[in-house]
């Protein structure tokens, strides 16, 4: 039988991406989405309604779900957003919506498939974090807080599984072409002495941008960590990427040095 695969955030960007090829690959996905009504008629695979800012709908997930499958094998978490600017000139209201929607949203949606994955004793649980979330960059500290959070949590959760025969991983894409910035939030009053700092970080991203690759060797990874028995827990993705973890480790100076060169040289 087709394996049961849940996707959050399968109306756009990675999810959306990563939802076809599943579906391609003969696996039953059914996606997430705050508005499913609206790209249902779009995609090949079910959708439903969940709202990781609401408790109510996650509270409601597992009943709204099980009335269209009755087992569910992976759960993908990959719904969250970006908060992109200078850290100063975030709003903390907004820097903690941040962390409300992507690391406590993607936990309480991880606790409310969890009972269920433990009374059949299997189950995988994947989640989106992003390289930032290993080495943050400038404009992306709240995003790059979240991932860490991500990070940690699922680290400690996977140990903590292992006896339910319930894997966990993590996969952490580079830059890609998706609509991450079209869909962000930024501040919008400014500190004026941040306004060279600012203009470099844009160009810098507007690079990163036209530089960025396909994202389909992101679905590509994800299909080899559903199809592992036992995937590891970090699966990064992009080019660079591992050269960017080893200098993390190994010669932070040296990595922070580069950065700020590639943003100054911008």
């Amino acid at each position: 039988m087709s394996k049961n695969i849940l996707v959050t955030g399968a109306s756009s960007g990675f999810g959306l991406i990563v939802a076809n090829e599943l579906h391609g690959k003969g696996y039953n996905v059914i996606g997430t989405s705050r508005n499913p009504e609206k790209i249902q008629s779009t995609v090949p695979f079910k959708m439903i309604a969940l709202d990781l800012d609401s408790e109510q709908s996650i509270n409601t997930l597992p009943d709204r779900l099980f009335k269209e499958i009755d087992q569910l094998d992976i759960l993908i978490n990959n719904a969250g957003f970006l908060v992109n600017g200078i850290a100063e000139e975030i709003p903390i209201e907004l820097g903690r919506k941040q962390l409300e929607t992507n690391f406590w949203g993607t936990i309480k949606v991880t606790n409310a498939i969890l009972p269920h994955f433990r009374k059949q004793k299997s189950g995988k649980i994947i989640t989106v974090g992003s390289i930032v979330g290993l080495v943050a960059f400038p404009s992306t500290a709240y995003y790059a807080a979240s991932k860490h959070a991500l990070e940690g949590y699922f680290k400690a959760l996977r140990y903590e599984l292992n006896e339910f025969n319930i894997r966990v991983a993590m996969i952490e894409p580079s830059s890609f072409k998706t609509n991450i910035l079209d869909n962000s939030s930024s501040p919008i009053a400014k500190i004026e002495a941040y306004n060279s700092l600012r203009n470099k970080i844009e160009k810098f991203t507007n690079d990163l941008v036209v530089k960025a690759e396909d994202p389909a060797m992101v679905a590509a990874k994800m299909l080899k960590v559903v199809e592992a028995d036992k995937p590891n827990f970090r699966n990064i993705v992009g080019k660079g990427t591992s050269v960017l973890i080893n200098l993390q480790h190994f010669a932070y100076g040296f990595l922070e040095k580069t950065i700020l060169k590639q943003v100054n040289r911008a």
